[in-house]
C-alpha cells in the first residue's frame, strides 16, 4: 500500500481509502460478520483511512464502524461530515458542534482527524427543503455563525484535527473561494473515466457536472483531495457493462435514462478490460482496476475512496495501489473517446 500526505497537514493516508457510504451497502446493510471481515482485511492490507458521514444510513454506518474498530482495537484515520439542512440555517455553527458530538459518540472516539461539510459550496443561495443538503451558499460557509465558524469551534475543542468540505460539480468559483481562505485542508471531489473534469476536460467533451480542473488548484494551495465515485457509481465494472445484476446489498436507484447513459459510456471505455476483450490488451487489468489506476495517477489526488460490498472487493481495489498508471496508448484512446463524447 502506498501513502500520501494530505495537503500540508503532515498526515499520511493510504492512497486507497475505505468509503463507508450507503450505496455499496456494506456498512449499512451488511451483517456484523461481513463488516468485521472487510474492515479487518482493509487494515491488514494497509488501508488506514476511513470516510464516514452521519447521512450514511442515518448514523448506522458510523455506529457499525465504531463497533468494529473497537472489537479490533484499531484507530485508523477517520473523516466524518456534517449535513446542513433548511432547519439548521438559523444556527449553522451550533448545529455543526452538536452533529459532531453525535458522530463521535457513534464512532466511539474522542476526535476525528478530518471534519468536512457535506454540502457543496455554490455562489447563489440554493433551494433547501426538508432533508435536502446537497449544496450550501458560500456566504453561509463564511458569515458569522456559519459553517466555517462552526467547524473551527470543533477544531479548537480538539474534536477535529483538520477541516474541509465536499464538492459536487458546477461549483468551481465557490470551491476556489473557500480554498483561498487557507482554512481547509481536505476537499472531496468525484473523478472517474466517465467524468474526469476535476483533472482534465478534453475539447468537445460534455459533462452534466463540471468540476473545472479543481485538483491542480487544490494541490497548488496545499489542500488534499479525496476522490469519491471512482467507479462512477458502479458502472465501471464488467458486470455492469454486461447488464448483470448488482451485488445483493448494493444500493442506489437510478432513472432509466441515467442507467442507459451510464452503461453506454462505460461500454465506450470497456476496451480497457481484458475480460471483455481477451487477447487485445497489453495491460492485463479489469475495468475497475483500470479505472482506479487512472484516478490514482492524476495530479493532486491524495486518496481514492473505494465503496465496498464485501471483503473480496476490498482486496481487489486495495491491489490497485502501486500498480502504475495506464499506458500512453490507452490514455490516447481514452482521449479520443472523451472528445467524441463516448460516441453519442
Amino acid at each position: 500500500m502506498n501513502y500520501r500526505e494530505v495537503g500540508n497537514t503532515g498526515v499520511r493516508v493510504s492512497d486507497i481509502g475505505f468509503g463507508c457510504g450507503g450505496n455499496a451497502g456494506l456498512m449499512v446493510k451488511g451483517t456484523p460478520e461481513q463488516q468485521r471481515e472487510a474492515i479487518q482485511k482493509a487494515l491488514e492490507l494497509g488501508i488506514n483511512y476511513f470516510d464516514e458521514a452521519p447521512d450514511y444510513g442515518d448514523g448506522v454506518s458510523e455506529t457499525n464502524l465504531g463497533r468494529v474498530l473497537k472489537e479490533l482495537g484499531a484507530r485508523p484515520y477517520i473523516t466524518t461530515k456534517v449535513e446542513v439542512r433548511a432547519d439548521n440555517l438559523g444556527d449553522i455553527a451550533g448545529h455543526i458542534v452538536h452533529s459532531v458530538d453525535q458522530s463521535l459518540e457513534r464512532l466511539g472516539v474522542e476526535y476525528v482527524d478530518f471534519l468536512q461539510l457535506h454540502n457543496g459550496p455554490v455562489m447563489e443561495p440554493p433551494e433547501l427543503s426538508g432533508r435536502s443538503y446537497t449544496h450550501l451558499w458560500v456566504e453561509d460557509y463564511l458569515r458569522p455563525g456559519g459553517a466555517l465558524e462552526g467547524m473551527q469551534r470543533v477544531q479548537r475543542s480538539g474534536k477535529a484535527r483538520f477541516i474541509g468540505f465536499i464538492t459536487r460539480g458546477n461549483d468551481e468559483p465557490a470551491v476556489l473561494q473557500l480554498i483561498d481562505t487557507g482554512a481547509f485542508s481536505l476537499i472531496n471531489a468525484s473523478v472517474n473515466l466517465l467524468n474526469p473534469s476535476a483533472a482534465i476536460k478534453p475539447y468537445g467533451m460534455k459533462v452534466d457536472y463540471d468540476w473545472g480542473g479543481i485538483l491542480a488548484y487544490a494541490a497548488a494551495h496545499g489542500v488534499g483531495v479525496g476522490i469519491y465515485s471512482p467507479l462512477a457509481g458502479g458502472f465501471l465494472n464488467e458486470n455492469a457493462v454486461s447488464g448483470g445484476t448488482p451485488h445483493p446489498i448494493a444500493g442506489g436507484r437510478r432513472s432509466p435514462s441515467a442507467m442507459e447513459t451510464g452503461q453506454r459510456q462505460a461500454k465506450a471505455v470497456s476496451f480497457l478490460s481484458r475480460k471483455l476483450n481477451p487477447g487485445t490488451q497489453k495491460d492485463e487489468h479489469l475495468l475497475a482496476e483500470a479505472a482506479m489506476r487512472f484516478v490514482l495517477f492524476l495530479e493532486g489526488v491524495t486518496t481514492v475512496l473505494g465503496g465496498f460490498s464485501d471483503g473480496d472487493q476490498v482486496a481487489e481495489i486495495a491491489a490497485c495501489s502501486g500498480q502504475g498508471p495506464l499506458s500512453e496508448e490507452n490514455m490516447a484512446r481514452l482521449e479520443m473517446v472523451w472528445r467524441a463524447n463516448f460516441g453519442s
